[in-house]
């Protein structure tokens, strides 16, 4: 039968009914033929012969027994480690569910912390570079209010002392109380850090998740019980946290890759590609219209000339800005590239010329003034018939207010 890991679980470990007969009756008669030759002729001494066989039955039950635990152990072993596999596996394969690394990180942590049978809680706190500030990122159990009024430094953790600043190694604590006491923080934050949860942390095991060679994060998990962790526990963290390390590794490649090919390098907006997809997915609402809008940059051009395209990159980009301070979430705003933009938002044309006017007043109070024409058109789901209607009227507003940019 398939257990939940998907192996063919096999009682490899166990032999036959017939083969433990023959293991044990055939050593039985052998030192029953052995009593019958070494004694005097026609006398056989049961009573020793008994007394030897009983010896040899609890001896072969003893190890068996013993053999039997043994493998049990390792199998169970066995399972914990393909469960880390498995759990590591879907958080990689599943990463684009994921909308943030914090998300990321906080699924990582729960997985951990239900694979360790120790641990009741535990934390991942990411090392700042650099300035090795300690920020908790992620918590399970614990109270992270309280955690993230803690000022603390890599120099100031157990994990640093007890591996002379390296942090190489899982190390394990199992009693946090005399621990602390020689970190160098204050009574009160002391206090806070083995407070955070309730019951207070008593023990805690704690292993570096490195990253292309640089300490990325500590993974700590925690108890309320004195000394819950063990060596075994202590290995088996280290498997955890090189896999884990690799996932989140090859999560930020993930999320590289996602925003290289869906947003804008130099605005920082979503790109054609995206927008044209997440339109596909906008929920219209039965009160309210949705409106796209098309806009165009009117002097791009010639900030470019008069003040270089390093000036013309800054005018880009504080359209974008004040685009997206002026149409949040769940409005859609998007480079089209060049000096084209593109938004998908609920409310009606007279709003949105209203809130359009207000952006363009901001920026054309600016050092380096910008303007722009815009093109509003209903939007029913169809995204190229938008376009093609914000475009012309886009271009019907910009032919009439060319002249005054000239």
């Amino acid at each position: 039968m398939l257990d939940q890991n998907g192996l063919k679980k096999q009682k490899i470990d166990t032999l036959d009914l017939r083969y433990h007969l023959l293991l044990m009756l055939l050593p039985l008669l052998l030192i029953a033929l052995l009593f019958w030759v070494t004694s005097p002729v026609g006398e056989l001494p049961w009573l020793q012969w008994g007394g030897v066989s009983v010896i040899y039955f609890m001896a072969y039950s003893l190890g068996y027994f013993v053999h039997q635990g043994r493998l049990g152990r390792l199998w169970q072993h066995l399972e914990q480690v393909l469960g880390i596999n498995e759990a590591t596996f879907e958080l990689v394969h599943l990463s684009s569910q994921y909308e943030t690394e914090h998300a990321f990180l906080n699924a990582l942590l729960s997985k951990a912390v239900a694979m360790i049978d120790g641990a009741e809680m535990g934390s991942i706190i990411l090392v700042e570079p650099g300035s090795n500030k300690l920020h908790f990122e992620a918590a399970v159990g614990l109270d992270m209010t309280k955690l993230q009024q803690l000022n603390m430094t890599l120099e100031q953790s157990f994990a640093y002392r007890l591996t002379s600043g390296r942090c190489n190694r899982v190390v394990v604590v199992n009693d946090m109380r005399k621990l602390n006491a020689q970190s160098g923080l204050s009574p009160e934050a002391q206090a806070l850090l083995l407070n955070a949860a309730t019951p207070p942390i008593r023990a805690t095991l704690s292993s570096p998740l490195h990253i292309d060679g640089k300490l990325y994060a500590m993974l700590n998990l925690d108890s309320s019980l004195v000394a819950s962790f063990s060596n075994y526990d202590r290995d088996l963290v280290a498997i955890l946290t090189h896999e884990a390390a690799n996932a989140i590794a090859l999560y930020q490649k993930s999320r590289q890759i996602h925003r290289l090919a869906n947003f804008d390098s130099l605005t920082g907006l979503t790109n054609r590609k995206y927008f044209e997809e997440q339109a596909l997915k906008w929920q219209p609402k039965n009160n309210i219209e949705s409106m796209l809008v098309l806009l165009d940059m009117d002097n791009l051009k010639k900030i470019n000339d008069s003040l270089g395209h390093g000036a013309g990159d800054f005018a880009l980009k504080r359209l974008a800005t004040e685009l997206k301070l002026g149409f949040p979430t769940p409005s859609l705003v998007s480079r089209f590239g060049g000096d084209e933009f593109v938004l998908l938002c609920y409310g009606s044309e007279t709003w949105l010329r209203e809130r359009l006017r207000q952006v363009e007043s901001k920026l054309t109070a600016d050092k380096v003034a910008v303007y722009f024409s815009a093109g509003i058109a209903p939007f029913n789901g169809n995204v190229e018939q938008s376009l093609r209607l914000a475009d012309n009227q886009m271009y019907q507003y910009k032919k009439a207010r060319k002249s005054e940019l000239k």
